[in-house]
């Protein structure tokens, strides 16, 4: 049996059939505008040959769409209440793996190597507002054999991490982003999209996977911690937060900005990730004089 799972009178039926009820702390919004999904599945790169990951299928609309087109889905499920209405909603697709757990404490790396062996793997989820960062962040560490990544997200957060390094909007996030990929925003979707209607509009960004990083250091923690350290006080100088951040005296970052060619009084939204490159090899050779 098909399901509309965009119909809100059969979510609702759905729901109350096995006594679901909707759990604001796990972020479930469930979509309900009938385009968004197969533009999703199309920009994900679904087809034959290509497997699917996605986090978080909800009532299984968008795992549906994907699994029309993808070699195979395996989507990760937090909640164990929706098990059987997932069984039900996809039951027609024989190329659907549904694996409980939760996707920051689960192996996908080995989820991978076990699902999908000889196929391109992409991953493509309507992520919950609440883990969106950490999720992502998880998926482009682990540099997983994947080449790439389309999610629904906040529409705020889709600026923030799809942002130019060096505008007002970048982050932290933003430089870590870029770091392993070249980010884009493809479109926008208004709150009216899903039930029950969430109170911010969201963004439907991917994650194109870079085979080598835009800069090339050689320690990658330091690196990251320098550009952390950099952002965990906005309002400071560059020469502040970085003494603070990183434990160091401002003599030395003073020193280190200097060689650098960047201004003591500048922010840190103002640098570039050549910028924080140059200034990880500067500090390591500090460290050796």
């Amino acid at each position: 049996m098909k399901y509309d799972l965009t119909d809100y009178k059969t979510i609702k039926a759905l729901c109350e059939s096995y006594d679901f009820y909707l759990s604001k702390r796990k972020g479930q919004n469930f979509l309900t505008n009938p385009s968004i999904c197969p533009a999703m599945a199309k920009h994900s790169g679904a087809g034959v040959g290509v497997g699917i990951l996605e986090i978080g299928p909800g009532l299984g609309v968008l795992t549906a769409e994907l699994a029309k087109t993808a070699e195979k889905v395996v989507t990760i499920e937090l909640d164990e209440r929706l098990r059987p209405i997932l069984n039900k909603t996809l039951s027609e697709f024989n190329n659907i793996e549904i694996v409980f757990g939760d996707a920051l404490k689960l192996d996908i790396s080995r989820l991978i190597q076990q699902h999908f062996e000889n196929l391109k793997v992409s991953v493509c989820a309507n992520l919950p507002y609440y883990i969106t960062s950490p999720i992502i962040m998880r998926l482009l560490e682990s540099r997983l054999p994947i080449d790439s990544i389309t999610v629904m997200v906040q529409k705020e957060a889709a600026d923030r991490l799809c942002a130019e390094p060096g505008s007002r909007a970048s982050g932290a996030i933003t430089h870590a982003v870029r770091y392993y990929s070249r980010p884009e925003i493809l479109f926008d979707v208004s709150r009216e999209s899903f039930f029950p209607s969430p109170n911010v509009d969201s963004s439907v960004i991917k994650f194109n996977i870079l085979n080598t990083p835009p800069v090339s250091v050689r320690d990658e923690a330091l690196f990251f911690r320098i550009v952390k350290s950099a952002f965990s006080q906005r309002r400071k100088t560059i020469l502040n937060s970085l003494s603070a951040g990183l434990g160091v005296s401002k003599e030395l970052i003073s020193k280190l900005l200097s060689q650098a060619d960047i201004p003591l009084s500048e922010r840190a939204e103002k640098l570039r990730m050549e910028d924080f490159a140059r200034l990880s090899e500067l500090f390591i050779e500090s460290q050796h004089e």
